[in-house]
């Protein structure tokens, strides 16, 4: 891919340079591609070309091997400094020992058998879980049974932990059908208590909450106050070296809207061969690469797809995304999981992706395959990964959120301590005995995808980053009035949590 690209490159500046080259060099020049820096080579060659007594109109064999070879020994001699065309490039994150550590992967815990058993412990396994957190938190500390509110005196205060059935409008204000684990009830939240009124509008169905409430007669409950389960104030753990981790998701690499030439400038760009001083500068820190699912396009994943697909075949998608990643320093760690377009279950948790499916890319280079969601430790820094299926629910169903700004979702999410609240919608999940989406430990960074819209923001110590996508605007996209800005990777520095947002798309790159 890249040596095509420097080849041609080559060969043009040979031709303007005023000499031409036959078969027998051209043929040298393609294999030195793999060994050498082209650029560097052709100027070599020509600068000694023209130093000759007589100018030659081929290119002699005999000297371009002899440029390769002094090419070659001056490398030997530093391994550590690549040359560009911009400068020598010393590459930081080359002499750093990668520390990841995979604390969470649903891969190997995957065990549903889709039985009504499974549906019922994965509900109660949920409502335990997030009622742990809750009772973690001084307001909600004390927070009891449904039973336990309705046998408490009429006008006490009451505290319970439940999780959200059903919700209504009424003219006065909204009903709540709300259960735990041995008893159901309705609570009213009153329309004149406008802060409260607009908490129980961005509920979601399937949330776990405590509600503060006034007991009324008979088993009338009348919210007071909506405690979600939400992030603690807490210190944020940083690396302790400046290393880099880029965030990268929706590839898409198949589609004919795939950005190929934008994420060849990325790959250069991490070689330390395009940019200015400074963004090389940052380039030679990357150390991770983490990509949130939606490596390729698929096939048949929503109606006329095949319109819009450039290869047509999914395990020819998986290797042509292998031939792109292997151009990937091999110092660079790379961390991959699965979207809803690779081959893999629909339905969250996602194992890693099969290598029945992307054999190509299991081969190509070392690759951390992971499922979705996964949580992981680079350099002491929690990083929870997930593609972001559900945030088209969360969009969708929760007044203020919008596409433009998925990173808004995103810290909902972190507030109701979950990573797809509503069952039964959008986003498919398993009935697993485990929920495999409750956010148990907070995360230093938050990364998700899905929505093709990169954004950040950071929240009660969290950095929120989606990181947009790699393709172009969809028919589907531009029928929704979705406009996205696919092209930007987000790198955030793991030591200062700095973040630069990269438009590799922009024709302005440097």
């Amino acid at each position: 891919m890249e040596h095509s690209v420097e080849l041609k490159r080559a060969i043009s500046f040979i031709i303007e340079a005023g000499y031409q080259i036959d078969r027998d060099a051209f043929q040298i020049l393609k294999e030195a591609s793999e060994k050498v820096n082209l650029d560097l080579l052709t100027r070599s060659i020509i600068k000694e070309a023209n130093s000759l007594p007589e100018k030659p109109l081929f290119l002699e064999r005999k000297l371009i091997e002899k440029k390769i070879k002094e090419l070659q020994t001056q490398s030997t001699l530093n391994q550590s400094i690549i040359i560009t065309g911009k400068g020598s490039f010393a590459p930081y994150a080359k002499e750093v020992e990668s520390e990841i550590e995979v604390l969470k992967d649903p891969t190997e815990s995957i065990s549903t058998t889709g039985s009504l058993k499974n549906y019922v412990e994965y509900f109660q396994d949920r409502f335990r879980r997030i009622q742990r957190i809750l009772r973690s938190r001084i307001d909600s500390r004390d927070s009891g049974s449904i039973i336990q509110a309705l046998k408490a005196p009429t006008n006490s205060k009451v505290k319970f932990t439940c999780m959200l059935r059903e919700k209504r409008e009424s003219p006065n204000g909204l009903f709540l059908y709300v259960e735990d684990l041995e008893a159901d009830t309705k609570v009213f939240v009153p329309s004149q208590n406008l802060e409260l009124y607009r908490k129980g509008q961005r509920l979601m169905l399937d949330q776990v909450i405590s509600i503060s409430a006034i007991k009324g007669r008979g088993n009338l409950l009348i919210a007071d106050d909506i405690t979600y389960p939400d992030l603690p104030l807490r210190k944020t753990n940083k690396a302790n070296l400046p290393v880099y981790a880029a965030f990268l998701s929706d590839m898409h690499v198949g589609s004919k809207m795939f950005m190929k030439e934008s994420f060849e400038r990325f790959i250069l760009w991490l070689k330390g061969k395009v940019g200015n001083r400074h963004l090389r500068e940052i380039a030679s820190h990357v150390k991770y690469i983490i990509i949130a699912g939606d490596i390729v396009d698929g096939v048949g994943i929503y109606p006329k797809q095949i319109e819009e697909l450039e290869i047509d075949d999914i395990y020819r998608q998986y290797e042509a995304a292998a031939r792109i990643i292997e151009e990937i320093p091999e110092y660079i760690e790379i961390i991959l999981m699965p979207g809803n377009h690779d081959a893999c279950r629909r339905a969250l948790p996602q194992p890693a992706i099969l290598k029945e499916y992307a054999e190509p890319l299991y081969e190509a280079r070392n690759i951390y395959f992971l499922g979705n969601p996964c949580m992981l430790r680079l350099h002491g820094v929690k990083v929870l990964v997930m593609h972001g299926r559900s945030l088209d629910d969360v969009i969708s169903t929760v007044p203020g959120m919008s596409f433009e700004r998925p990173d808004e979702a995103m810290k909902f999410l972190l507030q109701c301590r979950h990573l797809a609240p509503t069952y039964g919608a959008r986003t498919l999940i398993a009935s697993e005995p485990r929920d495999h989406l409750v956010i148990e430990e907070a995360p230093d960074i938050f990364h998700a995808g899905h929505v093709h819209m990169m954004s950040y923001s950071s929240y009660r110590g969290t950095i929120v980053v989606n990181s947009g996508a790699w393709q172009e605007q969809t028919e589907y996209q531009r029928e929704m009035g979705h406009t996205p800005n696919p092209g930007i990777a987000p790198i955030i520095d793991l030591q200062s949590f700095k973040i630069f947002p990269i438009n590799f798309a922009s024709s302005n790159f440097l």
